[in-house]
């Protein structure tokens, strides 16, 4: 007698090996079942163990969490087996997920980093002792949750990495303009209107960006890791300094040719644009030709409505008296555009220096996780 898996379990283990998370069974069931079941899931890989309650007994724990990479079927175990399985893990190194539904689960859910009940069979001690309600008991579930997970993950540290580049770029306008002995590039009331409009937008549209298309191909990061690790850091500051420099040039050429007034406006434009434009970049660590960029809609939207109403406060001469702008003829305009797009061949190649550098792993079926 067997109760067979679910519909798409199997193709969620698989999943959760390319993502880099082991599977592990840990069941009351007989050991000749758990095993014949685990192999079919592919959970009880060819160099992996199987091992009941009772031989577990002989492990002390210090052994136990020195082999427990080896296991992947744990048979006619007790709640006390459980929790030693749990904390194994967890001195192992490993953020452990324990799944439960009976009043015995619940010690080792209470211990798991993340403990998930289940909703629809789950007892009301179990859901108590958890951190996560599965409503459809479902483990199909749960990977898709890490999915999103991750993705989140990915588009808060995209945001923060938008917000602080494109701010050191406003400092190193402002700061290296008048190192350089220039009069300001841009007035009080210019960057203002930039950190509403180009700032908060784009990194807005940035958190709702999709998840990317190998986000379960990662290896899983690190607890231990801040979020500003593999070098965001080394990113965000060049970038930064990029956005600068790209401004001061676009103020440097109006200012020389055609006055104070025309090297303000297309400082102003060009900081703008350039934030807008890079808020692209920062979509993924991959190169944007291969990722696209028509995937997030609120993106494309930011990127027009920020668009739309820098050009309109250039041209509207209300709105132009308000922000001390002057209209701007059509090389000045193509100078400022062709400034603007920069950052794209820029980021492109150092995009492809942090590849060679920090390199980019992805696991396999083959692979032993």
């Amino acid at each position: 007698m067997i109760d067979p898996p679910r519909e798409g379990v199997k193709e969620a283990v698989k999943t959760c090996k390319k993502a880099g998370i082991k599977t592990v069974m840990i069941t009351g069931d007989h050991i000749a079942t758990a095993k014949a079941i685990a192999k079919d899931l592919n959970i009880l890989g060819k160099y992996d163990k199987a091992i009941t309650g009772q031989e577990l007994d002989m492990i002390p724990q210090k052994k136990l969490e020195e082999e427990i990479s080896n296991y992947s079927v744990f048979a006619r175990v007790t709640p006390e087996h459980k929790v030693r399985i749990v904390k194994a893990w967890q001195e192992a190194g490993a953020v452990v997920a324990m799944t439960g539904d009976g009043i015995n689960d619940s010690p080792a859910l209470k211990n798991a980093d993340i403990g998930i009940a289940m909703g629809k069979n789950g007892t009301d001690v179990a859901k108590n002792a958890s951190d996560m309600i599965l409503t459809d008991d479902n483990f199909v579930t749960i990977v898709k949750a890490v999915k999103q997970g991750r993705n989140i993950y990915d588009n808060i540290r995209k945001a923060i990495h938008f917000l602080i580049a494109t701010n050191i770029g406003e400092i190193v306008t402002i700061f290296m303009g008048l190192i350089l002995g220039f009069k300001s590039p841009l007035l009080a009331i210019q960057l203002l209107w930039v950190n509403l409009v180009t700032d908060s937008l784009p990194a807005i549209a940035i958190g709702l960006e999709p998840p990317e298309k190998d986000i379960m191909n990662r290896k899983p990061i690190s607890k231990n890791k801040g979020i500003f690790s593999d070098g965001l850091w080394n990113k965000i500051i060049i970038e930064g300094i990029m956005i600068g420099m790209l401004t001061l040039i676009a103020f440097s050429i109006g200012n020389k040719y055609y006055g104070i007034e025309v090297g303000r406006t297309m400082a102003f434009i060009a900081i703008g644009m350039l934030e807008l434009v890079h808020s692209f970049n920062i979509k993924s660590e991959q190169s944007i030709f291969k990722t696209g960029i028509l995937e997030n809609k609120f993106l494309i939207g930011s990127f027009i409505l920020g668009v739309f109403v820098q050009t309109i406060v250039v041209i509207v001469p209300t709105f132009a008296e308000i922000f001390k702008l002057v209209p701007l003829n059509n090389i000045q305009w193509i100078i400022t555009i062709i400034i603007s797009i920069l950052p794209i061949p820029i980021m492109e190649l150092q995009k492809k220096v942090n590849e060679l550098k920090f390199g980019k792993i992805i696991y396999t079926e083959k692979q032993k996780i």
